[in-house]
């Protein structure tokens, strides 16, 4: 369960920061993290489609920690 929590944490995050980038335009941070996103769900895809109700909720709860973590890292590179 750590394991599905810290990649929808991981992949939220870098969606998060992602945005910040696309509508701030900084290019290449963008392409990088686009990439790392995708990387992410590969993983993420097969483990949460068919699982119980529990995986989902902690993979949910994984990607609303990401999306505090997301705001915070692109507010401490970017400001």
């Amino acid at each position: 369960m750590i394991k599905t929590f810290t990649l929808a944490w991981l992949q939220v995050t870098l969606i998060c920061l992602n945005t910040w980038q696309i509508a701030n335009t900084h290019y290449i941070g963008a392409l990088i993290v686009g990439f790392l996103i995708s990387l992410i769900w590969t993983m993420n895809v097969g483990r949460v489609a068919l699982s119980s109700w529990q995986t989902k909720l902690i993979y949910s709860f994984g990607a609303m920690c990401g999306t505090g973590t997301g705001l915070f890292l692109a507010q401490a590179i970017y400001n």
